[in-house]
């Protein structure tokens, strides 16, 4: 079968039936949640059946739960490079990253495209938010630069969850470390720490502490097909941590509640697996992710992708791609009705219907974001998926560029049964640029390699080659930001 030929087959299988029930059911939104691994489920089973008793009871069956609840912490510690006495269980990254915030009192540090949950604990707080690049990326530069005597906390997230883009963790440490000998030496004694909510990245990144140079690490077992509801705050032993929550005094007095066993079980096996599984699946992760962009992008030149275009900047599984002038909500339910499951940006904003403050944050034109859909793959995404998810996507934004009278966009476009199967354009391609584009003079598709005026570090210019003309005659490449 040809290449066309196959593209026709997959483009006739994503049409619905007359029951209205999709042929295929492919789910791309894996930074919203995970499905827990069977042999997570496994280990989880016996603490919600035989092993149900209290880890704080006094009688032996209860002892057992609680030693294997420490050895589940343990087990995870050592994954992340530290002590088990220092990591904190929690009912999920929002609550980890509120506690690592409890700790401070003074002034706070963060990016305007951290996750809601971080923002909303610095607003309400003295708080200085430092702006990223059009790629998402935040200038380690800044945050040293936006660090005052007053300082007592920066947080900057390992990972974007919406675009991709990996945060320079390891060279804001070197800053806040630099402020803390600052005020060593000058006898200050104020405090300053650096957080980290590594949730999106642990499936792809390290997060070891050390290598990270944090103070306190924020993880979810949700994003790692583990259970929903539990997470951990790791602290470093230079940190005194408030409680939030108080009652019985679990957890070292600062989280009371009675554990949730079955869900630290499985956390402890989820980081297991994804420590053996990692380095594979990321490789076969981007591979797949760069073989839907190069298919969309074949498809609809004038679509433009957000996020770094280095590979080593950018989860591997993640593509967030605009259609402009086209609305993303009607995207997905037509997506819906193929079988095919995406997202629009985070999920606690999208559940709300809300734009997305990181394209906000990253200057992203209205008619940019409002059609841009998150793809995220994960461990049961095929090759069978992309090809169908291509179609589906292609078809959805072909029937929504008609009904809102953009013929002429799709008048650009190639047809749909022309987009080869097997793509001969080299892995992680960026998306191509068309003169005609409405958005040319911000461009994301080159978002990656647009390049930066000191006089304005947040204005791109349009480039020639690998310089740029700027009006003071300066120039700074946007991947060295």
């Amino acid at each position: 079968m040809t290449g066309d030929q196959a593209k026709k087959a997959v483009a006739q299988q994503v049409s619905v039936g007359d029951a209205g029930a999709a042929r295929r059911e492919v789910y791309l939104d894996y930074a919203a949640a995970t499905p827990v691994d069977p042999e997570v489920v496994a280990a989880m089973l016996p603490y919600l059946t035989e092993k149900f008793h209290n880890p704080s009871a006094p009688y032996a069956l209860a002892r057992g739960v609680r030693a294997d609840v420490e050895a589940a912490r343990a087990q995870i510690a050592r994954a992340i490079g530290a002590r088990p006495g220092n990591v904190v269980f929690t009912a999920g990254a929002t609550e980890a990253n509120n506690l690592a915030f409890a700790c401070v009192d003074g002034e706070v540090v963060t990016d305007a495209a951290e996750h809601e949950s971080v923002l909303a604990c610095a607003q309400g707080r003295a708080c200085r938010i430092v702006g990223v690049a059009p790629d998402g990326r935040v200038d380690a530069r800044e945050v040293a630069a936006a660090i005052t005597p007053q300082t007592e906390l920066v947080s900057i997230e390992l990972a974007n969850g919406e675009v991709g883009a990996v945060q320079p963790v390891r060279d804001i440490s070197r800053a806040v470390v630099a402020e803390r000998a600052r005020r060593l030496e000058a006898g200050e004694r104020r405090p300053i720490y650096l957080h980290t909510d590594a949730s999106q990245a642990a499936g792809a990144l390290s997060v070891n502490v050390s290598s990270l140079g944090c103070d306190l690490l924020t993880l979810s077992a949700a994003k790692i097909h583990g259970p929903k509801q539990v997470g951990l705050l790791w602290a470093s032993d230079d940190v005194a941590l408030r409680p939030l929550v108080r009652g019985g005094g679990q957890e070292s007095g600062v989280r009371s509640g009675t554990e949730n066993v079955a869900g630290i079980i499985g956390f402890a096996k989820a980081m297991e697996l994804t420590l053996e599984r990692r380095s594979g699946e990321a490789k076969r992760l981007r591979s797949l992710r760069d073989r839907l962009q190069r298919e969309l992008a074949a498809e609809f030149p004038w679509a433009v992708v957000q996020g770094p275009k280095a590979a080593k900047l950018r989860l591997p599984g993640l593509l967030h791609v605009g259609f402009p002038g086209l609305e993303a909500r009607r995207l997905v339910i037509e997506l819906e009705r193929a079988g095919v499951s995406v997202g629009t940006g985070s999920a606690c904003a999208a559940s709300r219907m809300r734009s997305s403050h990181v394209l906000a944050a990253m200057g992203v034109p209205d008619e940019v974001a409002q059609g841009s859909l998150r793809i995220t793959l994960g461990a049961q995404t095929s090759e069978e998926d992309v090809e169908y998810a291509v179609a589906a996507i292609s078809g959805a934004v072909r029937a929504e560029a008609a009904r809102v009278g953009l013929e002429g966009l799709l008048a650009a476009s190639p047809a749909a049964a022309a987009v080869p199967v097997a793509s001969p354009a080299p892995a992680g391609a960026p998306l191509p640029v068309t003169p005609a584009s409405p958005h040319a003079k911000w461009d994301m598709n080159r978002a990656q390699d647009v390049s930066f005026c000191k006089e304005d570090a947040k204005t791109p210019y349009a480039a020639d080659g690998d310089r740029v003309s700027c009006k003071d005659g300066s120039a700074e490449k946007g991947g060295e930001r």
